[in-house]
């Protein structure tokens, strides 16, 4: 028997980790629930069709209920990004949504792992810690795993190497104040910027620049091309529960609710965490040079400030 999943929200980013999920080794059962039934209906159905070429779980609508047992819950559901909007401009208008969310998925599968792909996703984990009670390691925000792997794509275009042989993230928020982390970022066991002067192609602080912009605002670009950013953020929810189904005990930057951080309480950024079947470890805090520090404090009071805000609106 594998682990079942439950995926909140049949729009675009749902159904893209759904149909990623569906060939994922390991996973027996994938539950979308939708407040448009037809909708979560017609995904299903077709994602189970595309699965059936291989290997597929069993990819079905259902209600709440049907995710008793679930091993971990996905939450896409909530008003996307538009076009010139910030995540956390979001805030008011999907946390009422969240909140609903929240306690009927606790109420079916209390012991489930949420990961929220929702925006803005660093205080959804915060407002179920805080609000629901629960344990930080079992409310974790997809955070800046996506924006880790733009920066380390953008690196290897300019490189011509393997991203998966860049070992570099981004911490933070999963939005304008995030922290591209240069100065532990390696290839082949050195600094980012000494391996680019080996490899012909350096990386001055004017590419530093426009590198970091271009991962900011990467999904501001897809979606004014395109409407929707999905294939990305679908993969990123994929390789989560990957994780997580194979008790991988991977390294990933997600975020957690965090009562203490360089000074700021309450707050949930991404940092490295040990990412397992139980969900995320406790935080872990790479070393960072004096300019990260200050505007890693800076993102985690942003955030603070957000998930303050967000509670005292939801009364």
């Amino acid at each position: 028997m594998g682990a079942r999943i439950g995926i909140i929200g049949a729009g675009q980013v749902g159904a893209a980790a759904g149909y990623l999920l569906s060939a994922m080794p390991g996973i027996s059962d994938i539950v979308l629930v939708d407040t448009n039934p037809a909708r979560a209906a017609g995904e299903a159905a077709d994602i189970a069709h595309a699965a059936a070429f291989g290997t597929s779980a069993r990819v079905v609508e259902g209600s709440y209920a049907d995710l008793a047992g679930a091993a971990v819950v996905v939450i896409t559901a909530g008003a996307s990004l538009q076009p010139g909007q910030t995540r956390l401009q979001l805030l008011h208008q999907n946390l009422h949504i969240m909140d609903g969310i929240l306690a009927q998925v606790l109420k079916a599968a209390p012991d489930t792992v949420l990961l929220f792909a929702t925006n803005p996703v660093d205080v959804m984990p915060a407002i179920a810690v805080q609000r629901f009670g629960v344990a930080p390691g079992r409310a974790i925000g997809t955070g800046c795993t996506l924006d880790s792997i733009r920066f380390r794509d953008r690196l290897a275009q300019h490189l011509d190497v393997a991203p998966a042989s860049i070992h570099a993230y981004v911490l933070g928020e999963h939005g304008d104040s995030s922290v591209v982390h240069w100065s532990n970022a390696l290839i082949a066991g050195m600094p980012v910027l000494e391996f680019a002067v080996q490899r012909g192609r350096p990386i001055d602080a004017a590419l530093q620049q426009q590198m970091e912009h271009d991962v900011r605002t990467a999904a501001y670009r897809i979606k004014a091309g395109k409407g929707v950013s999905n294939f990305g953020i679908g993969g990123c929810i994929a390789r989560l529960v990957k994780a997580m189904v194979e008790d991988e005990s991977s390294i990933h930057p997600v975020s957690t609710f965090m009562p203490h951080l360089l000074g700021v309480t309450n707050t949930c950024v991404s940092l490295p965490h040990v990412i397992s079947s139980r969900g995320a470890s406790a935080p872990l805090m790479p070393q960072l040079d004096a300019a990260e520090t200050v505007a890693l404090r800076a993102s985690a009071a942003t955030l603070a400030a957000a998930i303050d805000d967000g509670l005292k609106a939801l009364g």
